[in-house]
């Protein structure tokens, strides 16, 4: 059984992958006092993608400076291994790759049993078809708008029908999932975003490669929330 949503609102999530890490409590506080109540911590292994970012330890340290929702995305084999670690050292959510497991109900429930929000991640060729038997499941369904591995890159455009398929699926079998997005995710596609069912919205560059990364938050959160308004 998932978690109910805890906040209907819409979230912009500063992905620390896009910070400067000798500087990452500093980082965080900043957005935190922008209005982030999420943030964004990409963990990958050189094998599920090709590169390496942060790990166990990392986020350790990170919970110790922050009292914010920690949405820790396992880009990484044998997630199942895993997962123990990586709540023990803070995470509020695991989002898990379809692709990475032939057992995600399996893992799913494990993160469950661990008293953890569990979400599902869809790579760019993946189809939201291949998630429906674990749905009604998962607290999160994230999708990625660009191939993970790296920070930086443009916007998918079809991750927008993904996202406009997994609200109507979300109303046709009464699920309580959040709708999340990650890469090339900034204010020229905002709009778009929460208008296409959007609950979530990773920003890693956008945000910390921005001259005031604070300003970038209240811009991308205001934009989220205006559009909410006119869309309802």
């Amino acid at each position: 059984m998932a978690f109910h949503m805890k906040n209907h609102g819409i979230e912009i999530a500063p992905s620390v992958l896009a910070a400067d890490l000798t500087r990452l409590g500093e980082q965080v506080r900043l957005v935190e006092e922008a209005g982030a109540t999420v943030i964004h911590f990409d963990v990958m292994d050189g094998h599920f993608v090709p590169n390496i970012s942060m790990g166990v330890p990392v986020l350790a340290s990170l919970r110790k400076a922050t009292s914010l929702c920690l949405d820790v995305h396992l880009m990484i084999e044998r997630p199942g291994e895993f997962v123990e670690a990586f709540v023990d050292a803070g995470a509020d959510r695991l989002l898990i790759h379809a692709e990475a497991t032939p057992h995600l109900n399996r893992i799913l429930e494990q993160v469950h049993e661990l008293k953890t929000e569990a979400g599902v991640a869809i790579n760019p060729a993946t189809p939201v078809a291949m998630l429906i038997e674990v749905l009604d499941m998962v607290d999160t369904v994230l999708v990625m708008s660009v191939n993970p591995g790296f920070g930086g890159q443009s916007f998918i455009p079809g991750a927008l029908g993904k996202i406009r398929e997994l609200k109507e699926l979300r109303a046709r079998y009464d699920c309580a999932y959040r709708i999340e997005v990650d890469g090339g995710v900034g204010p020229e596609n905002v709009v778009d975003l929460v208008q296409a069912g959007a609950d979530t919205l990773v920003a890693g560059t956008s945000i910390f490669h921005a001259a005031d990364p604070a300003a970038a938050m209240r811009q991308m959160q205001q934009m989220a929330h205006e559009s909410l308004t006119r869309k309802v």
